[in-house]
């Protein structure tokens, strides 16, 4: 089952933007500060609720905090999202099939060359 405290987390958009950040590696406050566009106090609070989701982690380096992803609990979302995706797919396949069943073929009537 997804926690709910991660699907709390993502609903906010700034906050998906600084997952989109880190996704890639290890980025310093500073960095998603610039990032995002928000002062530093604000970008604390997202990354606190983040944090406490389980979906960042963060080490120290000197005076820096560098904030990473950690992927389980989206993968967790993952698994749960999986059948509704297989749903979603089966109808596209069908629709697909009955579109091929039932549609005409559209004939080119232009016998112009085109130079």
């Amino acid at each position: 089952m997804t926690s709910t405290a991660v699907l709390e987390a993502i609903v906010e958009p700034t906050r998906r933007q600084i997952l989109d950040a880190v996704r890639g590696g290890e980025r310093s406050v500073g960095d998603l500060v610039e990032i995002v566009g928000m002062h530093q106090p604000g970008v604390s609070r997202h990354l606190k609720v983040l944090r406490d989701a389980g979906l960042v982690e963060v080490r120290s380096e000197a005076q820096r905090r560098l904030y990473r992803l950690r992927p389980e609990p989206l993968k967790e979302l993952d698994a749960w999202l999986e059948p509704y995706r297989a749903a979603w797919s089966g109808r596209l396949d069908a629709l697909e099939r009955h579109l091929e069943r039932t549609s005409t073929p559209i004939r080119n009537t232009n016998t112009a060359k085109e130079y």
